[in-house]
């Protein structure tokens, strides 16, 4: 099953760390593609810089997590593999391709909610587009942790693992090695040699480290609704990817604790009661219940 974060954040130490099971399924009788233009990109910040290089959720919290020098993430950390297919699920979300079904009159909460196909245009992201293709197609509908576990191979059922999407760590980092921020080395480790992804562009990680730095300092808000969308789900897969700490650990010691307390806030809030307020994303908040809870 998906990891579960049940303890608090990492304490800060010396040295920053680096960085569904389901029934049988098969395709629905009939489906239409919805024909809708791909104008999301998913970016709220319209006042980035437009040379500025890009990167989906899955990148950033990769770029975290590798080791500048060495090109790899810590041997240690068994999160990031699940929480890069949170990503993946969140990204779809913010470029309008998948949603939450309707709470209903009951109002379910976001953890018993189905993810629905919106749009089946393709992003043009192939790790992307694998994940939107096998959600489109599925029936039954699933939740998001159980997509969550589908899409990392963690089932029992051998007829499940056609849903597993594989070496992710891999061709994230070759995304990255294609928009100049890593490079490709080989590195011999006695017994076998390993491909490694080095940083060659530290402009850019630099800024994605301010970027989260920022928003829980100098442009925090205080609510999670009025927070940019982008940020915030950062913020959470970060943490759920036992990176997150790579991202302040260079910040003064009043500045690592009022950061700190803030992320806390972010993530001891109610995921049924943040789902509810305006402006907010569901699927934000179904994946905080999926590893927070």
């Amino acid at each position: 099953m998906a990891t579960r974060r049940t303890g608090g954040l990492v304490h800060r130490s010396s040295g920053a760390s680096s960085s569904a099971e389901a029934s049988g399924r098969g395709p629905p009788s009939s489906e239409k593609d919805l024909d809708v233009p791909d104008v999301d990109d998913g970016y709220e910040d319209k006042g980035e810089d437009s040379k500025t290089t890009r990167l989906t959720l899955m990148e950033e919290v990769l770029l975290l997590g590798i080791k500048d020098r060495e090109g790899y993430t810590s041997f240690w950390n068994d999160c990031i593999s699940s929480g890069l297919r949170g990503c993946m699920l969140v990204e779809l979300a913010l470029r309008g391709r998948i949603d939450l079904e309707k709470a209903g009159l009951r109002r379910r909460g976001v953890s018993s909610r189905k993810v629905t196909c919106k749009n089946a245009t393709p992003t043009g992201d192939v790790l992307l587009d694998e994940a939107l293709k096998h959600i489109k197609e599925t029936q039954p509908l699933d939740t998001v942790q159980s997509w969550i576990e589908l899409l990392s191979g963690e089932t029992w059922n051998p007829l499940n693992l056609r849903y597993q999407i594989r070496n992710v760590r891999e061709r994230i980092a070759k995304n990255l090695v294609e928009k100049g921020v890593l490079t490709t080395e080989k590195q011999n480790f006695v017994l076998f040699d390993m491909t490694t992804h080095p940083l060659t562009d530290t402009t850019t990680k630099q800024k994605l480290i301010k970027k989260v730095q920022e928003s829980v300092l100098t442009r925090w808000v205080n609510e999670t609704d009025k927070m940019d969308k982008r940020s915030l789900a950062l913020i959470i897969l970060a943490h759920a990817s036992d990176v997150l700490e790579n991202a302040f650990a260079s910040l003064p010691d009043e500045e690592y604790d009022l950061a700190m307390k803030r992320v806390r806030q972010v993530l001891d809030a109610e995921p049924d009661a943040e789902a509810q307020k305006s402006g907010s994303m569901d699927i934000i908040w179904a994946v905080a219940a999926a590893f927070l809870k």
